[in-house]
């Protein structure tokens, strides 16, 4: 998990907490959803948790691991993550995975979404450095672990963890060096753990990524921050992030081929890419403020869905990115075009979308590209607006009308919600019965189900719900500030685990 505000351009996106036209359609929604339990979502919907590697694990220097570049960024920038905290120890899943599948199995869940840490199989990125078995050990208890207690394995190739060395050899994802490295070690993947994993992951978030890694300076590997000039003679955010999302469609869309040329036939498994995307809400319904929703989707999701589906980026991309965009060639575009079995779909929160008059930026990023500037107003669409991060507005509704536009949009793809969720802020103060009385993250999936069954309804092909999180974990930049697992994890207290209302809710939800 991690989210990123985004507000692109010639577009404000307003702070407001509510309509009441909408505050009474969300109590109608709230009495509805309180009604939902599984039998509502058609046979073979499958509902699961999701975590990640750098997130989870823990064992950082264990089991013959090479670095990635979040082990560099958290302990050479220490001060860049709330609590100056890493992901070292983290939930320690390494060494606790059969206690937290039990945990899985014991709320009736039908899924585990994780990712394999690329560093823990390839310790220098790449197959000169030699494959390190005790990853793949790892890898194969992990997953028939999962199975033997009924759990089908989700796994995620990439969740933001490039291994260091390739940072230091060829600066990870601004080189297409990276296509072949990530495509040798996707295949080793394949090889190793695909006759049990049947739905494959490439990337997490590309947009999440590029924009936080290589724009905003605040995700590994913290390029050029546009507000912060000290930073940005390490990177170039106008160009950067555009070059590491075509390297990272090229690269997932070469191992799609892979997988289906070699592997897909024998092992009859799924391939495909998460996307993250808000909701966008013009401010009023005009022609401009809709103009400005559609702008800030192609900005978000459009950016990959539109090469995955026609082979190219949003024509408003091209228009205001210009020559910084790069062009697909003709054998790259038929490469991309096509290649996912199904879309991953990452959903939290929705913004008001107001247009602006265009601004002529002498220089230019990232940035001023997809939005006004950065004290452009952004705020709540939401009834209930309860949340500990400051980006996370609670609007159910946003992820039916986003399913809806993806359904109309992009010609019916397959989808399944890889994540969603709200955390509470984790500051010591609680005791442990009042952390686990979570009732408003019951509240936020009661609602996100009632409008995904809602979309269902109206013809978008979702075929699963995975929560984020499973466990309270490592929040990238927010460390430990926050948490947002439906089980707590005690961290003053040997990491135990406690179910909180939430898990106990899923329980009852899922009964069959």
């Amino acid at each position: 998990m991690g989210r990123l505000s985004q507000r692109p351009l010639l577009v404000v996106i307003h702070s407001l907490t509510t309509l009441v036209s909408m505050f009474s359609y969300g109590l109608l929604a709230h009495d509805n959803a309180a009604q939902l339990n599984r039998s509502y979502f058609p046979s073979g919907f499958t509902f699961g948790v999701a975590s990640s590697a750098y997130q989870y694990e823990g064992a950082a220097r264990e089991g013959g691991k090479g670095l990635s570049i979040w082990d560099t960024y958290t302990h050479n920038h220490p001060e860049k993550i709330a609590d100056r905290s890493n992901g070292d120890i983290a939930d320690d899943s390494y060494h606790r995975y059969k206690e937290d599948v039990n945990i899985m199995k014991e709320m009736g869940m039908d899924a585990y979404r994780f990712s394999i840490a690329w560093s823990r199989i390839l310790p220098n990125g790449s197959l000169s450095g030699g494959i390190n078995q005790e990853g793949v050990k790892y890898y194969n208890s992990l997953i028939d672990e999962l199975i033997s207690h009924g759990l089908q394995p989700y796994v995620t190739l990439f969740h933001w963890d490039t291994p260091q060395a390739l940072e230091d050899q060829y600066e990870g994802f601004l080189s297409p060096n990276i296509v072949n490295d990530f495509r040798n070690y996707a295949e080793i993947c394949f090889r190793e753990f695909g006759d049990r994993v049947k739905h494959w992951i490439t990337f997490n978030e590309p947009w999440s990524f590029a924009v936080g890694g290589y724009a905003e300076g605040f995700l590994a590997p913290a390029r050029c921050s546009p507000w912060e000039s000290t930073k940005c003679d390490e990177g170039d955010s106008g160009r950067e992030p555009y070059i590491v999302a075509h390297n990272l469609l090229i690269a997932h869309a070469s191992a799609v081929k892979l997988y289906r040329n070699k592997y897909k036939a024998r092992q009859k498994g799924k391939i495909g890419i998460i996307l993250v995307s808000n909701w966008f809400v013009p401010y009023s319904n005009t022609k401009s403020n809709r103009d400005a929703s559609e702008r800030a989707l192609d900005f978000m999701f459009g950016w990959f869905m539109d090469p995955l589906t026609t082979g190219d980026y949003p024509f408003i991309m091209r228009v205001l990115v210009g020559s910084r965009l790069p062009k697909y060639t003709e054998e790259e575009s038929k490469l991309v075009k096509g290649s996912y079995d199904f879309i991953g779909l990452n959903y939290y929160t929705t913004n008001y979308v107001d247009n602006l008059p265009a601004l002529n930026m002498m220089n230019k990023t990232y940035t001023t590209d997809s939005c006004l500037n950065k004290t452009g107003m952004f705020g709540p669409l939401s009834l209930i607006c309860w949340a500990a991060s400051s980006w996370l507005y609670i609007y159910p509704r946003g992820i039916r009308d986003l399913l809806l536009y993806i359904n109309a949009k992009y010609n019916h793809p397959v989808i399944y919600i890889t994540e969603n969720g709200v955390d509470e802020v984790s500051n010591g103060t609680l005791s442990l019965e009042e952390a686990l009385k979570d009732d408003a993250r019951i509240d936020f999936h009661q609602r996100h189900l009632y409008y995904i069954q809602r979309a269902i309804r109206n013809g978008a092909d979702v075929r699963g719900y995975f929560a984020w999180s499973l466990l309270d974990n490592f929040e990238w930049m927010d460390g430990f500030t926050v948490r947002f697992g439906i089980n707590y994890v005690a961290y003053n207290d040997g990491l135990k685990r406690y179910p909180k209302n939430s898990a106990l809710w899923f329980k009852k939800f899922l009964k069959r």
